[in-house]
């Protein structure tokens, strides 16, 4: 039996020490792409860089490497990549896909609809004549929108099954640059995987409203579209998602296999047997070797263990 071409990634941002909800998508996305015979790539996304921590790269990289979650290839910073996005964005302007907007927060909550994943943009920028466009950006800060058009995107989760999306209503017109002159999220993320190659992208559910963007872009961009798998995020006794916000406690590797134990349980998986709390030579192969989607949750969010 042949396997498909997988390429997998693990993209966290350095905003903080790892904790038990980012060990959950790591160890997800690891096994997924080693069951699958793939590789595993390691990008460190520190677009924003007011939120990023001084020191957090750094001890992201020493932690995933004591959990014995050895990437492949070179890790890519995302800070270091402005050029690919300009010229993303060059791409995109010369296929008269994006447009200047200037309007604030206020006028478009006064005129927005609410959608999926926030206030759904009115396109009250979409149309004017390129001269107003050009005067606008001149005397007021501007953000770059993506027209979505009548796109409808459609993708296969492998968790959550067939999705499908029509743009322009449930998320409308989109930012790729902000007014302040950084690159969009869904920008970078799109660009970067497609220069690394990944063909699956293995994270936690709370960016699945994400993806029918991502998508697009990939369309837009004349990139393949990349297979997705959404897991289950890690919520506090609140309901909220483990973050630095919520004060979520970093992980230790003191005893590896105990914590690693407890985020496959949270998967559906097994635990695996051992006698040492530190025998990652033995636990990796048995985890990769028993890796099954179909035991994930088929939820958005699930309570994380107390002892987390």
């Amino acid at each position: 039996m042949t396997h498909p071409i997988y390429h997998g990634r693990y993209a966290p941002s350095p905003t903080g020490r790892l904790h038990f909800g980012s060990l959950v998508a790591a160890v997800g996305s690891y096994l997924d792409a080693k069951a699958h015979h793939g590789s595993w790539q390691l990008r460190i996304d520190d677009l924003d860089r007011p939120r990023i921590l001084a020191g957090a790269a750094s001890d992201i990289l020493k932690t995933l490497d004591a959990f014995g979650l050895h990437w492949d290839g070179p890790v890519v910073y995302q800070s270091t990549r402005d050029d690919a996005y300009r010229a993303a964005l060059a791409q995109l302007q010369a296929q008269h896909f994006i447009y200047p907007c200037t309007c604030s927060r206020r006028e478009i909550a006064d005129s927005a609809t609410t959608g999926r994943d926030g206030l759904i943009y009115p396109g009250t920028c979409r149309d004017k004549p390129h001269h107003q466009h050009h005067h606008t950006r001149n005397t007021h800060s501007a953000a770059l929108r993506l027209r979505t058009g009548h796109a409808h995107i459609q993708f296969e989760d492998g968790l959550f099954g067939p999705q499908h999306c029509q743009l322009e209503h449930e998320y409308g017109d989109f930012i790729v640059q902000r007014a302040d002159g950084m690159y969009a999220y869904q920008l970078a993320v799109v660009v970067d995987d497609h220069a690394q190659c990944i063909t699956d992208i293995v994270r936690g559910a709370d960016l699945l409203d994400s993806t029918p963007r991502q998508c697009y872009l990939q369309h837009c961009l004349g990139y393949p579209q990349a297979r997705y798998m959404h897991l289950p995020v890690a919520v506090n006794s609140q309901g909220e998602k483990l973050s630095k916000q919520t004060l979520a406690i970093a992980v230790s590797a003191r005893q590896p296999v105990t914590l690693l134990n407890t985020a496959l349980t949270f998967l559906g998986q097994s635990a695996i047997e051992t006698n040492d709390v530190d025998d990652l030579t033995n636990f990796w192969p048995q985890a990769i070797h028993q890796w099954q989607r179909t035991r994930i949750p088929k939820v958005r969010t699930q309570s994380a263990p107390a002892l987390v």
